[in-house]
């Protein structure tokens, strides 16, 4: 796990490429990588990489990045881990391949050799890297399937430029910090900023699942190498497979697998645990594959002990019936009030969520966890969540009534801001006959209409044309994934996943210089399991959870709550949750 960045002045009007911006760039990016941080910039000062380390695989020097491989022809900048890279080396090996190290990194250096593009059909993991190929003058960018390490750039026709993070651009100067009123639309509709929109017009992601060159004729265009809805529509034709085994043998089968695959590093792993099947089960499944006990860690807050929300109590004693070595840690107000600037300046892009993964990730790194297992996904691959019994009914409801007359944005407005409607009620005619345009009413912070009283009516006009929201929604859908669960799945994995989780699970635990690793989220593991979740849908949790002992499976389930409305003293919002009052805080913050 590391912070990458570069700069490829790939014009000839460009000017060279400045030591100062390069360093600047990666000393913002210190806590994503305090083991080590290097530089190099090319003879002709044309372009330069650079990496913040966190030393999981070969420990060794050999392991410091920018790499070069034996030729010294290639060299990467590469964040992430690639969980299979043993095998990879081995056939790499027994094709010609030499190495002078054991890192995940010199075998993407190999495969790049060897197989070109077509290597990341061979990767298992979470990666983002650019490799530099001197023989051909150009720049190969990649981002893994499910985008859990991210990756931004900003081209301004003369210059490339990339990070592992949006501020880190920002660092030296070089890049305009006008800001996107289109990510800001995106940030109020959604609780988050959708991809590929930042705050900053000059600023976009490397989609998740793409990858691209830059050469002297600037960048081309990204190539998805990945697709979600694909896979399930792939599955959709293999089906029968599913009836070859029970549900539990064959589930189990192969997130063990995964789980084994997460654990590889030359570190210990430990494992964030709350009382949720998710974690629980990985924490259950890894503790047969690793040699000593294993780390677990849970968080709390004061305002809950004794309360039925307080997770603790279950969290550790299911840690006791798997002889883990627990950790719970109890965070206060004045905890949270004394970290909030830490928290809003590793905060990389607005958000209104991360902070429970912050106080968790910190709690790893003062037990000294550099790596930590957790059950984000599950929610997303075995269809745990109320969006997948609800949304359906949203579609069936919106069709049902397209003929009935609808207000006009103006009158919504007036009747929203009066509380004489609820918001995503009057949204469900309006939106609700398509899946995408269901999701955003069901996981909508704000409707549309609602962000003239935010943003102003002409920047929520601008950012709302640009954003395209019902564009952007039904993009993961294609191809068709086939049934409403694969619809909702791809979905919740494609944005709320993408776009909020694993982003803010990036930010909060690389302010602490963790690494989290996510055996749920994996291209391999959907690939397996998608004619079983075809088949039996969102009672393929319940196998999942047969792993664990009866007293747990059976709790009801809830979400992780963190009490901002007590901490933060936030203004009732009318929502019932004051998100809406805590993305403002965010919003006015950033």
């Amino acid at each position: 796990m590391c912070g990458i960045g570069g700069i490829f002045a790939y014009d000839e009007r460009a000017a060279s490429v400045r030591r100062e911006e390069l360093e600047a760039i990666n000393t913002a990016m210190f806590s994503r990588g305090p083991d080590a941080g290097s530089t190099w910039i090319s003879n002709d000062a044309r372009v330069g990489l650079a990496n913040r380390r966190l030393a999981i695989i070969d420990l060794s020097a050999e392991g410091t990045q920018p790499m070069f491989d034996t030729s010294g022809e290639l060299v990467i900048a590469f964040n992430g881990e690639i969980y299979n890279y043993a095998e990879l080396r081995a056939s790499l090996t027994r094709r010609g391949a030499t190495f002078h190290s054991h890192t995940d990194t010199e075998v993407l250096l190999q495969l790049y050799r060897h197989d070109g593009e077509r290597m990341l059909g061979r990767m298992r993991g979470m990666y983002a890297f650019a490799i530099w190929d001197s023989r051909e003058q150009r720049l190969f960018v990649a981002r893994d399937p499910y985008g859990i390490k991210p990756l931004y750039f900003a081209d301004d026709g003369k210059t490339f430029r990339f990070a592992s993070q949006v501020k880190a651009l920002l660092a030296d100067g070089g890049v305009s910090k006008t800001r996107d009123v289109a990510g800001a639309a995106g940030f109020f509709l959604t609780g988050s900023v959708p991809e590929p929109f930042t705050m900053y017009e000059s600023i976009r992601a490397v989609e998740a699942g793409t990858a691209f060159h830059v050469d002297a004729r600037g960048r081309g265009a990204a190539r998805k190498h990945y697709s979600i809805s694909s896979i399930y529509a792939a599955a959709d034709e293999q089906r029968h497979l599913a009836h070859l085994a029970e549900p539990e043998t064959l589930l189990c089968e192969h997130v063990r697998e995964s789980v084994r695959y997460h654990l590889v590093a030359d570190v210990p792993v430990g494992v964030f645990l709350s009382a949720g099947i998710d974690s629980a089960a990985v924490a259950s499944i890894a503790r047969h594959e690793v040699s000593s006990p294993l780390q677990t860690f849970t968080l709390t807050f004061d305002v809950f002990r004794g309360t039925e929300i307080d997770e603790a109590p279950l969290a550790e004693a299911f840690a006791a019936s798997i002889g883990a070595r627990h950790t719970t840690r109890v965070v206060t107000a004045e905890e949270f009030r004394a970290d909030l600037p830490r928290i809003f300046a590793a905060m990389d892009q607005p958000t209104i969520d991360g902070v429970n993964t912050f106080f968790v990730s910190k709690i790893a790194h003062e037990a000294g966890v550099k790596v930590a297992l957790s059950g984000l996904g599950g929610d997303e691959l075995f269809g745990s969540y109320p969006s997948f019994s609800s949304i359906p009914k949203i579609v069936r409801a919106a069709s049902a009534g397209a003929r009935m007359p609808r207000l006009s944005e103006r009158a919504l407005r007036l009747a929203t801001a009066a509380h004489l409607i609820n918001p995503k009620a009057a949204a469900i005619p309006r939106y609700g006959a398509t899946y995408g345009g269901a999701y955003l009413v069901k996981r909508g912070l704000h409707m549309p209409w609602e962000l003239a009283d935010i943003l102003g009516a002409d920047a929520a006009e601008e950012g709302l044309r640009r954003l395209a929201p019902f564009t952007l929604f039904s993009e993961p859908l294609q191809p068709d994934p086939g049934t409403p669960f694969a619809r909702i799945a791809t979905l919740e994995s494609s944005l709320y996943m993408r776009n909020q989780l694993l982003r803010d699970t990036d930010w909060a635990s690389m302010a602490h210089s963790v690494e989290v690793r996510t055996p749920l989220v994996d291209a391999m593991l959907l690939r397996q399991i998608a004619p079983l979740l075809l088949v039996h849908g969102s009672q393929t949790k319940q196998a999942f959870g047969a792993i664990l002992p009866e007293w747990l499976r059976n709790r009801p389930k809830r979400g992780f709550v963190v009490p901002l409305k007590d901490w933060a003293n936030l203004p009732p919002d009318g929502t019932g949750t004051r998100m809406r009052s805590w993305a403002k805080v965010v919003y006015d913050s950033y």
